[in-house]
């Protein structure tokens, strides 16, 4: 009975569209029972009952590693839910894989313990901090120690990033206009983060 309850758990989890997302032409990018369609370092990234789990308890990193989706995208909308222990991680975007290992290079869904939520950095790149959604922003909404809901939007030079209902950044930007998804975990402290109900649609 416990098996059976994990299992229907994890297909609740993997596929959580609601009717008006299925007829927007959403669909599940992690299907809540493993890793595939992504990459990243195995002892750093599980699935726990339908949750995507990143964790460097244990596991010291000495740079930013990332979970690398196997799928370049353009124009699309990503929904997905993210909940932080602590430290810092991020949801990449339009970005590409640096070598070697699970390191990328591009615009980044901040978040952060405290800080950063809702907004736009640029990993490894020059720009640092482009769009600051935090302050008076994301300090607003953010759910410390809980699921928050993230949306990216990407269409052409447009990119809007919403936390639970606020759009908090939004930005003109070509100098990217695809690449990979990457879900970050941060050097430095032990940390933990979690995904779950990631789906996205391609926009036309």
């Amino acid at each position: 009975m416990k098996i059976i309850l994990v299992g229907l758990l994890a297909a609740l989890v993997a596929f959580p569209l609601t009717k008006e997302e299925k007829k927007e032409g959403f669909k599940p990018i992690f299907n809540g029972k493993n890793l595939k369609g992504w990459d990243g370092d195995p002892r750093l990234w599980t699935v726990e009952q339908g949750v995507l789990v990143g964790s460097t308890d244990g596991n010291k990193i000495t740079g930013n590693t990332f979970l690398i989706s196997d799928k370049e995208y353009g124009d699309f909308e990503l929904r997905l839910k993210i909940k932080l222990r602590n430290h810092n991680s991020g949801i990449q975007f339009r970005s590409e894989k640096v070598m070697p290992g699970w390191v990328v290079k591009g615009l980044q869904a901040d978040a952060a313990q405290g800080n950063w939520w809702g907004s736009i950095y640029d990993e490894k790149g020059k720009r640092g901090v482009i769009v600051n959604g935090w302050k008076g922003k994301g300090e607003k909404v953010v759910k410390a120690d809980d699921w928050n809901d993230v949306t990216i939007y990407c269409k052409g030079d447009e990119i809007r990033i919403t936390l639970n209902g606020l759009v908090t950044s939004e930005l003109k930007d070509s100098t990217k206009l695809s690449g990979i998804l990457g879900l970050q975990l941060h050097a430095g402290p032990d940390m933990r983060v979690e995904f779950r109900d990631v789906r996205l649609k391609e926009l036309k």
